[in-house]
Protein backbone atom coordinates (compact mmCIF):
# COMPACT_ATOMS: atom_id res chain seq x y z
CA UNK A 1 0.00 0.00 0.00
CA UNK A 2 1.14 3.51 -0.77
CA UNK A 3 2.71 5.01 2.42
CA UNK A 4 0.86 8.30 1.85
CA UNK A 5 -2.49 6.50 1.58
CA UNK A 6 -1.67 4.45 4.68
CA UNK A 7 -0.87 7.62 6.66
CA UNK A 8 -4.13 9.18 5.51
CA UNK A 9 -6.13 6.15 6.60
CA UNK A 10 -4.38 6.15 9.95
CA UNK A 11 -5.11 9.85 10.43
CA UNK A 12 -8.74 9.27 9.47
CA UNK A 13 -9.02 6.38 11.94
CA UNK A 14 -7.72 8.63 14.69
CA UNK A 15 -9.93 11.54 13.65
CA UNK A 16 -13.22 9.61 13.72
CA UNK A 17 -13.30 9.09 17.53
CA UNK A 18 -12.24 12.70 18.08
CA UNK A 19 -14.99 13.98 15.78
CA UNK A 20 -17.54 11.71 17.47
CA UNK A 21 -16.63 13.07 20.91
CA UNK A 22 -16.69 16.64 19.58
CA UNK A 23 -20.14 16.14 18.07
CA UNK A 24 -21.60 14.35 21.08
CA UNK A 25 -20.24 16.55 23.85
CA UNK A 26 -19.96 19.97 22.20
CA UNK A 27 -21.62 20.40 18.81
CA UNK A 28 -24.98 18.78 19.57
CA UNK A 29 -25.44 20.32 23.05
CA UNK A 30 -24.47 23.78 21.78
CA UNK A 31 -26.75 23.48 18.77
CA UNK A 32 -29.63 22.43 21.01
CA UNK A 33 -28.91 25.29 23.42
CA UNK A 34 -28.87 27.80 20.57
CA UNK A 35 -32.12 26.39 19.17
CA UNK A 36 -33.85 26.60 22.56
CA UNK A 37 -32.59 30.16 23.02
CA UNK A 38 -34.37 31.25 19.85
CA UNK A 39 -37.55 29.27 20.52
CA UNK A 40 -39.16 31.79 22.90
CA UNK A 41 -41.66 34.52 22.01
CA UNK A 42 -38.81 36.96 21.31
CA UNK A 43 -37.08 34.65 18.83
CA UNK A 44 -33.48 35.55 18.07
CA UNK A 45 -34.02 38.91 19.78
CA UNK A 46 -33.61 37.01 23.06
CA UNK A 47 -29.87 36.98 22.41
CA UNK A 48 -29.85 40.79 22.64
CA UNK A 49 -31.87 40.87 25.87
CA UNK A 50 -28.67 41.07 27.88
CA UNK A 51 -28.23 44.55 26.36
CA UNK A 52 -31.82 45.71 25.94
CA UNK A 53 -33.09 44.48 29.32
CA UNK A 54 -31.78 46.57 32.22
CA UNK A 55 -31.87 43.74 34.76
CA UNK A 56 -29.94 41.34 32.53
CA UNK A 57 -27.46 44.06 31.59
CA UNK A 58 -26.77 44.86 35.26
CA UNK A 59 -26.25 41.17 35.90
CA UNK A 60 -23.78 40.93 33.03
CA UNK A 61 -21.96 44.12 34.06
CA UNK A 62 -21.66 42.90 37.64
CA UNK A 63 -20.31 39.55 36.47
CA UNK A 64 -17.72 41.08 34.15
CA UNK A 65 -16.61 43.68 36.73
CA UNK A 66 -16.33 41.06 39.47
CA UNK A 67 -14.41 38.65 37.24
CA UNK A 68 -12.03 41.39 36.07
CA UNK A 69 -11.40 42.53 39.64
CA UNK A 70 -10.78 38.99 40.84
CA UNK A 71 -8.44 38.36 37.92
CA UNK A 72 -6.40 41.50 38.56
CA UNK A 73 -6.09 40.86 42.31
CA UNK A 74 -5.26 37.20 41.73
CA UNK A 75 -2.51 38.00 39.23
CA UNK A 76 -0.85 40.51 41.56
CA UNK A 77 -0.94 38.24 44.60
CA UNK A 78 -0.04 35.07 42.71
CA UNK A 79 2.80 36.72 40.79
CA UNK A 80 4.55 37.97 43.94
CA UNK A 81 3.91 34.75 45.84
CA UNK A 82 4.83 32.46 42.96
CA UNK A 83 8.16 34.19 42.31
CA UNK A 84 9.02 34.11 46.02
CA UNK A 85 8.15 30.44 46.46
CA UNK A 86 10.03 29.36 43.35
CA UNK A 87 13.16 31.37 44.07
CA UNK A 88 13.47 30.66 47.81
CA UNK A 89 14.04 27.43 49.72
CA UNK A 90 13.10 27.21 53.40
CA UNK A 91 11.88 24.58 55.86
CA UNK A 92 8.26 23.68 55.28
CA UNK A 93 8.15 25.12 51.75
CA UNK A 94 6.74 21.93 50.24
CA UNK A 95 4.04 21.71 52.90
CA UNK A 96 3.14 25.37 52.37
CA UNK A 97 2.77 24.88 48.61
CA UNK A 98 0.62 21.81 49.17
CA UNK A 99 -1.62 23.69 51.59
CA UNK A 100 -1.97 26.60 49.16
CA UNK A 101 -3.27 24.23 46.49
CA UNK A 102 -5.86 22.72 48.85
CA UNK A 103 -8.68 25.03 47.63
CA UNK A 104 -8.50 23.26 44.26
CA UNK A 105 -10.09 20.24 45.96
CA UNK A 106 -13.10 22.18 47.25
CA UNK A 107 -16.33 22.64 45.29
CA UNK A 108 -17.84 26.11 45.08
CA UNK A 109 -20.41 25.33 47.77
CA UNK A 110 -17.67 24.54 50.29
CA UNK A 111 -15.81 27.71 49.35
CA UNK A 112 -18.99 29.72 49.93
CA UNK A 113 -19.49 28.02 53.30
CA UNK A 114 -15.93 28.93 54.31
CA UNK A 115 -16.56 32.56 53.35
CA UNK A 116 -19.64 32.53 55.60
CA UNK A 117 -17.58 31.10 58.46
CA UNK A 118 -15.02 33.86 57.92
CA UNK A 119 -17.06 37.00 57.20
CA UNK A 120 -20.66 35.88 57.64
CA UNK A 121 -23.12 36.87 60.35
CA UNK A 122 -21.61 34.33 62.76
CA UNK A 123 -18.15 34.51 61.18
CA UNK A 124 -14.79 34.96 62.83
CA UNK A 125 -14.23 38.48 61.48
CA UNK A 126 -17.68 39.56 62.68
CA UNK A 127 -17.00 38.31 66.20
CA UNK A 128 -13.65 40.11 66.36
CA UNK A 129 -15.00 43.42 65.05
CA UNK A 130 -18.01 43.16 67.36
CA UNK A 131 -15.74 42.91 70.38
CA UNK A 132 -13.37 45.63 69.22
CA UNK A 133 -15.79 48.18 67.76
CA UNK A 134 -19.23 47.06 68.96
CA UNK A 135 -20.18 46.69 65.30
CA UNK A 136 -20.16 43.38 63.47
CA UNK A 137 -18.53 43.42 60.03
CA UNK A 138 -20.46 41.16 57.63
CA UNK A 139 -19.26 40.80 54.03
CA UNK A 140 -20.26 37.29 53.02
CA UNK A 141 -23.62 37.95 51.41
CA UNK A 142 -22.71 40.61 48.87
CA UNK A 143 -20.19 41.14 46.10
CA UNK A 144 -17.39 41.50 48.66
CA UNK A 145 -18.02 37.99 49.93
CA UNK A 146 -18.16 36.61 46.41
CA UNK A 147 -14.91 38.44 45.61
CA UNK A 148 -13.22 36.76 48.59
CA UNK A 149 -14.56 33.35 47.58
CA UNK A 150 -13.46 33.67 43.96
CA UNK A 151 -10.06 34.95 45.06
CA UNK A 152 -9.70 31.97 47.36
CA UNK A 153 -10.09 29.35 44.62
CA UNK A 154 -8.39 31.37 41.86
CA UNK A 155 -5.04 32.08 43.50
CA UNK A 156 -3.80 28.44 43.65
CA UNK A 157 -4.37 27.90 39.92
CA UNK A 158 -2.39 30.98 38.98
CA UNK A 159 0.39 30.40 41.52
CA UNK A 160 1.13 26.96 40.08
CA UNK A 161 1.32 28.38 36.55
CA UNK A 162 3.59 31.25 37.63
CA UNK A 163 5.90 28.94 39.57
CA UNK A 164 6.26 26.62 36.57
CA UNK A 165 7.11 29.57 34.33
CA UNK A 166 9.60 31.09 36.80
CA UNK A 167 11.37 27.74 37.00
CA UNK A 168 12.00 27.89 33.23
CA UNK A 169 13.56 31.37 33.30
CA UNK A 170 17.24 31.59 32.39
CA UNK A 171 19.12 32.96 35.45
CA UNK A 172 21.94 34.07 33.16
CA UNK A 173 19.74 36.83 31.71
CA UNK A 174 19.08 38.24 35.15
CA UNK A 175 22.74 38.01 36.13
CA UNK A 176 23.71 39.79 32.93
CA UNK A 177 21.27 42.59 33.69
CA UNK A 178 22.63 42.94 37.24
CA UNK A 179 26.22 42.99 35.95
CA UNK A 180 25.23 45.97 33.80
CA UNK A 181 24.04 47.84 36.86
CA UNK A 182 20.32 47.08 36.76
CA UNK A 183 18.51 47.26 40.07
CA UNK A 184 16.26 44.49 41.38
CA UNK A 185 13.19 46.40 40.19
CA UNK A 186 14.71 46.93 36.75
CA UNK A 187 15.57 43.23 36.44
CA UNK A 188 12.02 42.34 37.41
CA UNK A 189 10.47 44.88 35.06
CA UNK A 190 12.73 44.40 32.03
CA UNK A 191 13.73 40.74 32.25
CA UNK A 192 11.34 38.68 34.36
CA UNK A 193 7.97 40.24 33.57
CA UNK A 194 8.39 40.12 29.76
CA UNK A 195 9.42 36.47 30.00
CA UNK A 196 6.45 35.70 32.26
CA UNK A 197 3.94 37.65 30.15
CA UNK A 198 2.53 34.61 28.27
CA UNK A 199 1.97 32.76 31.55
CA UNK A 200 0.40 35.82 33.16
CA UNK A 201 -1.98 36.33 30.24
CA UNK A 202 -3.00 32.68 29.92
CA UNK A 203 -3.51 32.13 33.65
CA UNK A 204 -5.37 35.43 33.90
CA UNK A 205 -7.70 34.36 31.11
CA UNK A 206 -8.44 31.06 32.84
CA UNK A 207 -9.09 32.94 36.09
CA UNK A 208 -11.47 35.33 34.31
CA UNK A 209 -13.32 32.52 32.56
CA UNK A 210 -13.67 30.53 35.78
CA UNK A 211 -15.03 33.56 37.63
CA UNK A 212 -17.49 34.36 34.84
CA UNK A 213 -19.05 30.91 34.99
CA UNK A 214 -18.69 30.04 38.69
CA UNK A 215 -21.99 29.06 40.27
CA UNK A 216 -21.60 27.08 43.49
CA UNK A 217 -20.04 29.87 45.55
CA UNK A 218 -22.51 32.47 44.28
CA UNK A 219 -25.42 30.13 44.97
CA UNK A 220 -24.26 29.58 48.55
CA UNK A 221 -23.89 33.31 49.21
CA UNK A 222 -26.90 34.42 47.14
CA UNK A 223 -28.51 37.11 49.26
CA UNK A 224 -27.46 40.41 47.71
CA UNK A 225 -25.74 39.04 44.63
CA UNK A 226 -26.73 39.49 41.01
CA UNK A 227 -24.37 37.65 38.67
CA UNK A 228 -25.21 36.06 35.34
CA UNK A 229 -24.91 32.37 36.36
CA UNK A 230 -27.48 32.99 39.11
CA UNK A 231 -29.70 34.91 36.70
CA UNK A 232 -29.62 31.95 34.31
CA UNK A 233 -30.43 29.55 37.15
CA UNK A 234 -33.39 31.67 38.26
CA UNK A 235 -34.74 31.94 34.73
CA UNK A 236 -35.14 28.20 34.20
CA UNK A 237 -35.89 27.12 37.80
CA UNK A 238 -38.08 29.90 39.21
CA UNK A 239 -39.65 31.20 36.01
CA UNK A 240 -39.41 28.17 33.68
CA UNK A 241 -38.11 30.56 31.03
CA UNK A 242 -35.95 28.05 29.20
CA UNK A 243 -35.51 30.20 26.10
CA UNK A 244 -34.10 33.15 28.02
CA UNK A 245 -31.91 30.89 30.16
CA UNK A 246 -30.50 29.29 27.01
CA UNK A 247 -29.88 32.61 25.25
CA UNK A 248 -28.16 34.07 28.32
CA UNK A 249 -26.04 30.92 28.54
CA UNK A 250 -24.95 31.37 24.93
CA UNK A 251 -24.08 35.03 25.57
CA UNK A 252 -22.09 34.10 28.68
CA UNK A 253 -20.25 31.42 26.74
CA UNK A 254 -19.44 33.77 23.85
CA UNK A 255 -18.05 36.45 26.15
CA UNK A 256 -15.87 33.92 27.96
CA UNK A 257 -14.75 32.36 24.67
CA UNK A 258 -13.83 35.80 23.30
CA UNK A 259 -11.74 36.53 26.40
CA UNK A 260 -9.92 33.21 26.08
CA UNK A 261 -9.34 33.71 22.34
CA UNK A 262 -7.98 37.23 22.89
CA UNK A 263 -5.70 35.95 25.64
CA UNK A 264 -4.41 33.18 23.37
CA UNK A 265 -3.53 35.77 20.72
CA UNK A 266 -1.87 38.06 23.26
CA UNK A 267 0.05 35.20 24.83
CA UNK A 268 1.35 34.21 21.40
CA UNK A 269 2.43 37.78 20.74
CA UNK A 270 4.08 37.83 24.16
CA UNK A 271 6.09 34.72 23.35
CA UNK A 272 7.25 36.27 20.06
CA UNK A 273 8.22 39.51 21.80
CA UNK A 274 10.08 37.69 24.58
CA UNK A 275 11.92 35.62 22.01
Amino acid sequence: MDPVARDRRRALALAVPALAVFAAFWLLPMARLAQVGASGPDGFAAYFAVVTNAAYFRSLASTVALSAGVTLATLVLALVTGIFLQRNRFPGRGILISLMTLPLAFPGVVVGFMVILLVGRQGLVGEITSRLFDDKLVLAYGMAGLFIGYLYFSIPRVILTIMASVEKLDPALEEAARSLGASTWQVTRDVMLPALTPAIISSGAICFATSMGAFGTAFTLATQINVLPLTIYNEFTNYANFAMAASLSIVLGLITWAALAAARQMAGAGVAAAG
